[in-house]
């Protein structure tokens, strides 16, 4: 691959024409430009701005909110590494200083030749077999210090990335325990004629209420109720979303999902659609998945071709559905429903304010169903198999099977389906954990359940999760545990609101104040108070949940904050002194400095 310093218009128009000259496509647009030309110049902005008739200003402040987008030449090989906490415990940062150093870059800058920027990335989703990085947006795990090496060369040669050796970007499922939904083998087709038999759009939505389907996302809101409201809102168009942008760090099962139970998606999705009259859908995949595009793309031709997709679905008149596959570009954020939408509009994925709900205003203003990949695919299967039969699976306020996406310090990770209501202790014996000193349950924005608490259950009665499941062995400073996640907030708070920006920012810099030996006792009292502040005044749930990995560890691992602090209630997070130590000893003035005193003395 070769960086272009200027984009030709029969290349805009092309990629224009494929997205129907519509502003609405606009990060599809500048996604594809970054593939092509390696970054996004002014002269493709003005471009684009004449054509979509929108302002330049606009189009530069959308590219600049995505982290994979670039308005300045980032290098021909654009390499991140996975920073997420398992990928650092694995060695990451250490290949990632390999990396630099071998090819004469600092991290988070461009060599000068051009030739390659080195940069981390909140986390890949490729927990189970990390460390892994992406280059160009493509993934490679199971990095080692050899394979570092090659990879080095591979770029010093300029080698294309599609000569690089295939087993680089091989990416396991690690699939270790099978349900519901990994087990399933059901003909595709077969859940839509399923729901074809109950009838009535009136008895698909009753029949997902009476299974008592929670949605997989973590809030755990009723799946029968979110699509009956969605339906009986006003409106010239429904629509169905899929949210595929798992990007909370330790969960990877929506990947795996895509993977092997696609036709289950886009099943669960078109009953959706069914239910609530839509005609169109969006599966939304996280950036991180790039390389999942082609073959999901397939899939929907497959059921295209199948008559699964398109009009009059299986012969029924009326029934039209399709689904478009729109593909993010780094922002966490984008995760919230409303941000996503925002991002599916062509905008910066700033989460909007509710309510309104998408239900009645989502997607173009319009009653729009938002669930995650579970969701839907669980969704299929409580249809096939009828509320009663679905209802006897799991405990009674959690109904059916989760799916565990288990990372760190374990001999098998991977992804694990269960009932709900299994215990902490059981997940662990399954995967082989030893000595665990702390489980990590749904990502940084969820709970640090200690060793007395691993009787504990995972639903929405007990411990409720998004699929993050991380150990954490005895060998593990959990100080450090929750300052990885801190940083990952502060990185990832979108910035609309002022307690968010600020508040994270303040919270990181508290973290690195104890890490520096400067904290107090006075610190943590702080991070009480700004998680009240955080709690009442954030835009939405990043800035409301920033606090709980420092709360959760102080509450369980307190000496690991006490034994970095000083004695003093108060110290300055600025160390001027220490700050101007090394230049002083480069002037030498610390030996002149301490003769004076002596003569002053």
């Amino acid at each position: 691959m070769v960086t272009r310093t200027h984009v030709h218009a029969g290349y805009l128009d092309a990629v224009l024409d494929r997205y129907g000259q519509s502003p609405d496509a606009l990060l599809q647009i500048l996604r594809e430009i970054q593939e092509y030309a390696g970054y996004i110049d002014q002269g493709a902005i003005s471009y684009l701005s004449n054509k979509l008739r929108i302002p330049g200003a606009r189009i530069e402040g959308v590219a600049a909110f995505y982290s994979f987008l670039h308005l300045q030449p980032a290098g021909e090989y654009r390499v991140l590494f996975s920073d997420n906490i398992t990928d650092r415990m694995l060695g990451s940062r250490e290949l990632m200083q390999r990396m630099c150093q071998q090819l004469w870059v600092e991290p988070g800058k461009v060599s000068e030749d051009g030739l390659v920027s080195i940069d981390t990335t909140s986390c890949t989703g490729m927990c189970d077999q990390g460390p892994a990085l992406l280059v160009n947006g493509r993934a490679i795990t199971h990095l080692t210090h050899q394979r570092v090496q090659e990879i080095g060369q591979l770029i010093r040669n300029r080698t294309m990335i599609q000569d690089w050796p295939a087993d680089f970007f091989r990416v396991e499922d690690n699939i270790r325990r099978s349900g519901l939904v990994l087990g399933n083998q059901i003909e595709a087709g077969e859940f839509l004629r399923a729901a074809f038999a109950l009838g009535s759009t009136s008895n698909i939505v009753e029949t997902i209420k009476q299974s008592g389907l929670r949605g997989r996302g973590g809030a755990g809101f009723s799946t029968g109720l979110k699509w009956a409201a969605c339906r009986d809102a006003p409106g010239s168009e429904h629509y169905v979303v899929c949210n595929a942008d798992e990007g909370e760090p330790g969960t990877f099962k929506d990947r795996v999902l895509l993977t092997r139970q696609a036709d289950l998606v886009f099943e669960g999705m078109t009953l959706c659609a069914l239910a609530i009259g839509a005609r169109k859908g969006f599966l939304y995949l996280r950036g991180e998945y790039r390389y999942l595009l082609d073959s999901l793309q397939a899939a929907l031709q497959r059921r295209r071709d199948a008559n699964l997709l398109g009009k009059n679905i299986l012969g029924k008149p009326g029934f039209d559905f399709d689904i478009v596959i729109h593909l993010g570009a780094g922002a966490y954020i984008c995760g919230e429903e409303s941000a996503l939408i925002e991002s599916l509009e062509g905008k910066r994925g700033v989460p909007r304010n509710r309510p309104p709900f998408p239900v009645t205003h989502g997607y173009l203003q319009q009653p729009t169903a938002v669930d995650n990949v579970e969701t839907f695919c669980q969704a299929a299967l409580a249809i096939h198999m009828g509320a009663e039969n679905y209802h006897a699976i799991g405990t009674e306020k959690s109904t059916g099977s989760k799916l565990i996406s288990v990372s760190g310090d374990c001999p098998r990770p991977g992804i694990y389906e269960y009932p709900f209501g299994v215990s902490v202790r059981e997940v662990l014996q399954d995967c082989g954990a030893v000595n665990t000193r702390a489980v990590q349950i749904s990502g940084p924005s969820g709970a640090c359940v200690a060793e007395h608490e691993f009787g504990r259950k995972l639903c929405f009665e007990d411990l409720p999760t998004a699929g993050a499941f991380m150990v954490f062995d005895d060998s593990r400073d959990l100080f450090e545990v929750a300052r990885n996640f801190v940083h990952f907030f502060a990185h990832e708070s979108c910035g609309f609101c002022t307690p968010c920006r600020v508040g994270t920012s303040m919270l990181k810099q508290t973290m690195d104040k104890i890490a520096e030996g400067h904290g107090t006792q006075h610190d943590l009292r702080e991070v009480e108070n700004l998680d009240h502040v955080l709690q009442t005044t954030s835009h939405c749930g990043l800035g409301r949940t920033a606090c709980n990995p420092v709360l959760h560890t102080l509450k369980h691992f307190r000496p690991a904050y006490e034994n970095r602090l000083k004695s003093l209630d108060f110290e300055p997070a600025f160390d001027l002194d220490g700050s101007l130590a090394r230049a002083r000893q480069m002037t030498g003035r610390d030996d002149a400095g301490a003769h004076l005193n002596t003569e002053e003395a």
